[in-house]
C-alpha cells in the first residue's frame, strides 16, 4: 500500500499566542485606563496576530475606551467576577476561594468557559496599579486566580508596576506565597517591596510614556490642578482649602487656571467648592483628555493629588505640587515618583503653604531609562513559552512546566 506523501499543507497549522491580562478598568480612571493602553500598544507592536484578552471589572466600557489598539483584543470579567464570588472580605477566605475555582470549574458553572479559557494562556499577566491591597481585599484573588490559571496551562504568570500598600494584617505570608507562584514580579515602591522582599521596580505608565499622550496645542493654562474627591481621609474641605491658600499665595488670575479630571463626576466635586472663587477656570473633562491628550506644558504648575497625573505632568516637563489625601496609600505611591527624580514637592500637611516649585520635571534621559526597562521587562514576560511533551502515563507535577522565578531589577543611580 503506497504511503501518503505529506506536504507542508498537511502539517497543524501554528497555535496563536494566548496572552491574558488582568486590569481594572472601565471605570474610568485615567490611570488605570493609561496602564492597559499601553500593554495593547506595546502586544500590539511586538505581538499583533496574538489572541489577548484583557480582563477587568468592566469590559463593556473598556472595550469602547481601549478599542482598536491592538487588532486582537477581546474583554471579559471571569477572575473579576470570581473575587466578588467569595463569601468572606477575608484576603487569605477569598484567595482560597479563586484559586480552588479555577481547578475546580464546577464550583462556579456560569463561569466554565471562561474558567476554562485561563486554563490554556501562555502569559497571564496581572498590569499595575494600586488596586490590590486593603481598601479592596477581595481582590488578592486575582493573584490567586492568575497564579492557578498558570498552574492548570503551563503557561508564564507575571505581576508588574504593583503598589500593595496599605496591606491588610497578617497578609504579608499569603502575598510571598502567593508571589513564589509568578515567575515575574515586580512592584513599583519601596514598601511594596519590602513586603515582599524583592527589589522595587517601576509603575507600568513607564513603558508607554510619550508625546502621543499631550494635547497638541500653545494654548494652556498656567497653573493646572487635578483634585479628587475620593479616598480623601483629610476632608475634602480641608483639601479644597490648601489648594486655594496656594493659589492666593502664588497670586494665580483664576483665568490662568485649568482643571483636570481623572475620574469621571469625582474629579469635579472639589472644583464644585472653588468654582465661585476661581471665574474663568477651565474645566478639562476627562472625555476631553483621554480623546486629545494631556494639557501639559514645561512652562506649567500642577497641584495634583492623583497619582498618574503627577507622573505624566512631571514626564511632560511641568513642575509641581503633589497633595498626599490618605498618608497610606496616595503618599506611598507620591513618595515612589519622587523617589525616582519627579522634582515635585510632596505635601504632606496641609496646613502648609508651600512656595510655588519651579524644578520642572523629570529629565528626559531618566525618562527614556525608564521607558527601556519596561521594554526590556516586557521581553521577559512576552517570550516565548515552551511547555515540556507530556510524559505518558507519568505523574502529573512531572507535566508542568518547572517554576522559575525572575525579580524585575530596576538598578537606581
Amino acid at each position: 500500500m503506497p504511503v501518503p506523501d505529506r506536504t507542508a499543507s498537511d502539517s497543524k497549522p501554528a497555535r496563536r499566542a494566548l496572552y491574558y491580562l488582568v486590569a481594572p478598568v472601565g471605570h474610568p480612571n485615567y490611570g488605570d485606563e493609561l496602564i492597559a493602553a499601553s500593554w495593547l500598544r506595546h502586544l500590539a507592536e511586538v505581538a499583533p496576530d496574538a489572541d489577548v484578552w484583557v480582563d477587568t471589572h468592566s469590559p463593556g466600557p473598556a472595550a469602547v475606551l481601549l478599542d482598536g489598539l491592538h487588532p486582537r483584543a477581546k474583554f471579559t470579567d471571569t477572575l473579576w467576577r470570581l473575587c466578588w464570588e467569595a463569601s468572606s472580605e477575608d484576603p487569605w477566605q477569598a484567595a482560597a476561594w479563586v484559586r480552588e475555582a479555577i481547578h475546580n470549574p464546577g464550583m462556579m458553572p456560569r463561569l466554565h468557559h471562561g474558567i476554562e479559557l485561563l486554563a490554556t494562556v501562555d502569559v497571564i499577566h496581572v498590569v499595575g496599579g494600586g488596586y490590590i491591597n486593603k481598601l479592596w481585599p477581595k481582590q488578592i484573588g486575582l493573584l490567586a486566580g492568575a497564579a492557578a490559571a498558570a498552574e492548570r496551562s503551563g503557561g508564564r504568570a507575571a505581576m508588574t508596576g504593583q503598589g500593595l500598600l496599605p496591606a491588610c494584617d497578617d497578609v504579608a505570608p499569603l502575598l510571598r506565597a502567593l508571589a513564589d507562584r509568578f515567575e515575574i514580579v515586580e512592584v513599583r515602591d519601596d514598601a511594596s517591596a519590602e513586603l515582599l522582599d524583592v527589589p522595587v521596580g517601576l509603575d507600568d505608565a513607564f513603558i508607554g510614556i510619550g508625546p502621543h499622550l499631550y494635547e497638541e496645542t500653545e494654548d494652556l493654562p498656567e497653573v493646572m490642578l487635578c483634585l479628587q474627591s475620593d479616598l480623601v481621609e483629610v476632608g475634602v474641605g480641608k483639601l479644597a482649602g490648601a489648594v486655594l491658600s496656594m493659589l492666593r499665595s502664588w497670586k494665580i488670575p483664576p483665568e490662568k487656571i485649568g482643571v483636570v479630571e481623572g475620574v469621571p463626576r469625582v474629579d469635579r466635586e472639589v472644583f464644585a467648592l472653588l468654582e465661585r472663587e476661581l471665574p474663568g477656570a477651565r474645566f478639562y473633562p476627562f472625555s476631553h483628555i483621554w480623546t486629545h491628550g494631556l494639557p501639559v506644558s514645561p512652562r506649567q504648575t500642577w497641584i495634583s493629588t492623583r497619582f498618574h497625573l503627577h507622573m505624566l505632568a512631571a514626564a511632560g516637563g511641568a513642575s509641581g505640587v503633589a497633595v498626599s489625601i490618605h498618608p497610606d496609600y496616595y503618599a506611598t505611591k507620591h513618595r515612589s515618583l519622587a523617589a525616582l527624580g519627579s522634582n515635585w514637592t510632596l505635601l504632606e500637611d496641609l496646613s502648609e503653604v508651600p512656595d510655588r516649585p519651579k524644578a520642572g520635571g523629570y529629565a528626559p534621559d531618566v525618562l527614556a531609562g525608564f521607558k527601556k526597562a519596561k521594554r526590556d521587562l516586557a521581553k521577559t514576560i512576552y517570550a516565548p513559552v515552551v511547555r515540556p511533551e507530556p510524559e505518558p502515563d507519568g505523574p502529573a507535577e512531572a507535566q508542568v512546566t518547572p517554576l522559575r522565578r525572575r525579580w524585575a531589577r530596576l538598578i537606581r543611580s
